[in-house]
């Protein structure tokens, strides 16, 4: 039998407790850092799980990967990818193709050189990482850290273990298809301000991150910058806008905008005027601040101007501009136009509220299974019923709400058009219970707190506006506007109705002490898999709409009504 040549023997660096930042592929001194204060060393290709000769046969392992699997497959990838063998690295992990096209990007577009990766604490199957690396392009070099996370998985064909791929070990901020390059950025910076002329930063207002980052995609060569030298993130649908208008508008609302991580040269920003307020967008950072999973948005209603919008999770999806969410019985302010435009409902007339009402083959109810026994409309908007809106679905058509949310407030044509990407509200023609449940704002409506902010301005100025943050004076765009407006009468019924509402309905507690010029309108939709509803509330008060969204809040008055109250507050 021949002589095995014996593998030098290597002392154990502790590994297994270790974060890795996606380090840099390529350059020389790649290193990884373990154990806090433990000294570099040069990481050269140790085997992953699974390499080696074996003169038996041994069963084809199954089960999570063990601790010791998870260090060695962890060890091996990091080191192929510090050391820049992009195809070594690629072939640890479960889609070597896609791995190898990120890893070799990274270096060749990134320009990431001389990797330190860190590792930190594993936790079962997830390996975090810190990694810290330079960033060099035409003589110019600033070093870049930030951490990241691998997770190990077991292929069942084989039982061995690899890395299972994901854009996001290269960085965190990397989703399917993105690329992180450095070069001369696409967009010149901008210096967006305020309506008061003061600087609007992420680092003030954490929640306008996104925002402004979008407002530079759209407005950077417009507002007369010149850019500079960036390591960012490009994403995907960079410069691939579908081709209709509808189409495109889609794209853009469910796009997210480039992303500046590292700046080697700055350019020359140009200044851009938004319509923000700063006291308001200081109050709804405050507010969404402290809730888990609150949105918030401030309008003008004589101008259709937004003045704050605020996220719980600033640093993630944009829920106030591009959510998508049943609303509740916040769309029954909409469903309400339309029933008082029909003569299906009068303010003071009498209207039922049973326990109960089937539509559809569905058996609809009300919160608590509450009735009003010989009530009115004003009766059953102000505590929302549910079935005083389900009783009247036989006798619309299926695409009445639709054409009333189109056409009276604008909504569901995706045309708006606010200064960065938006989702625009839907209403979709729906029949049987599923057109019912709209009426109520589940089904299959959907919206956001930008789209019900501007429900609640719309009531009270009479007339849509399409909400925006930069003038359309600046680059010559058409605002969004509605086919016809609603009457006079049924505006004045509506913000009726919403006042009552605010005063001796479901919105008194968030309402009291705003004076009389205000109204409101509460709401709580129903997800599956949550254990608490989403809490809604939308409202006017003076010239100023808010509406606020608390995902798992609960009763919109108890968890969305206190964000709204702050807001209009605030505005004064």
């Amino acid at each position: 039998m021949g002589k095995r040549r014996r593998a030098t023997e290597r002392k154990s660096v502790g590994v297994g407790n270790m974060k890795v930042h996606p380090g840099v592929l390529g350059g020389a001194a790649a290193v990884v850092v373990c154990g806090v204060g433990a000294a570099a060393f040069a990481l050269s290709g140790g085997p992953g799980s699974g390499d080696g000769s074996s003169v038996d046969e041994k069963p084809v392992a199954s089960g999570p990967p063990k601790p010791a699997e998870v260090r060695s497959t962890a060890r091996a990838f990091l080191t192929a990818w510090a050391e820049g063998d992009a195809t070594r690295a690629a072939a640890l992990t479960d889609d070597p193709a896609a791995a190898k096209q990120a890893l070799t990007s990274y270096r060749k577009d990134g320009r990431l050189t001389k990797p330190r990766l860190t590792p930190g604490k594993r936790s079962g199957a997830d390996m975090p990482f810190k990694a810290a690396a330079t960033v060099s392009y035409e003589g110019k070099r600033k070093p870049l850290s930030y951490e990241s996370e691998l997770t190990v998985v077991r292929r069942k064909s084989d039982g061995k273990t690899l890395v299972g791929w994901q854009p996001s070990v290269l960085h965190p901020e990397l989703k399917e298809g993105d690329r992180l390059v450095t070069g001369e950025a696409g967009d010149p910076p901008i210096k967006a301000v305020d309506r008061d002329g003061a600087a609007l930063t992420a680092a003030k207002y954490p929640s306008l991150g996104t925002v402004l980052d979008g407002l530079r995609e759209k407005y950077g060569k417009k507002a007369g910058g010149k850019a500079g030298v960036e390591l960012r993130v490009v994403r995907a649908d960079s410069g691939k806008k579908s081709g209709s208008a509808a189409a495109k508008k889609k794209d853009d609302a469910e796009s997210t905008p480039d992303k500046t991580l590292l700046t080697l040269s700055p350019g020359t920003p140009g200044t851009l005027k938004t319509t923000f307020s700063g006291s308001l967008q200081s109050a709804a950072e405050r507010e969404t601040a402290k809730r888990q999973r609150a949105s918030v948005v401030v309008v003008k209603p004589s101008t259709g101007e937004i003045l704050a919008a605020a996220n719980s999770r600033p640093g993630g999806f944009n829920t106030a501009f591009q959510g998508s969410i049943a609303p509740g019985s916040t769309m029954k302010v909409i469903s309400s136009s339309m029933l008082l435009e029909k003569k299906l409902a009068g303010v003071d007339k009498k209207h039922p509220c049973p326990k109960y009402e089937t539509y559809g083959g569905w058996k609809f109810q009300n919160d608590d299974k509450f009735q009003i026994k010989n009530g009115t409309f004003r009766a059953s908007f102000a505590r929302s019923c549910n079935t005083a809106f389900i009783s009247q679905a036989e006798k619309l058509e299926n695409d009445s709400l639709t054409k009333q949310a189109q056409e009276v407030f604008g909504l569901g044509r995706d045309n708006w058009s606010i200064g960065v990407s938006s989702f625009d509200g839907a209403v979709p023609v729906q029949s049987d219970a599923q057109m019912a449940a709209s009426l109520i704002g589940q089904g299959g409506v959907r919206m956001n707190p930008l789209n019900m902010a501007s429900v609640a301005a719309t009531v009270k100025s009479g007339t849509f506006r399409q909400p925006y943050l930069v003038s359309p004076d600046v680059d010559d765009r058409k605002l969004a506007t509605a086919s016809r407006k609603m009457s006079g009468s049924t505006a004045s019924a509506l913000r009726d109705l919403m006042h009552y509402t605010a005063v001796a309905g479901t919105a008194v507690k968030p309402m009291s002490g705003l004076g009389s010029d205000m109204g409101a309108k509460t709401g709580s939709a129903e997800v599956d898999g949550q254990k608490k509803p989403n809490g809604w509330f939308t409202a006017y008060r003076g010239d100023l709409a808010s509406a606020a969204v608390v995902q798992e809040g609960g009763h919109g008055g108890d968890s969305a009504g206190p964000v709204v109250r702050a807001m209009l507050q605030a505005g004064g």
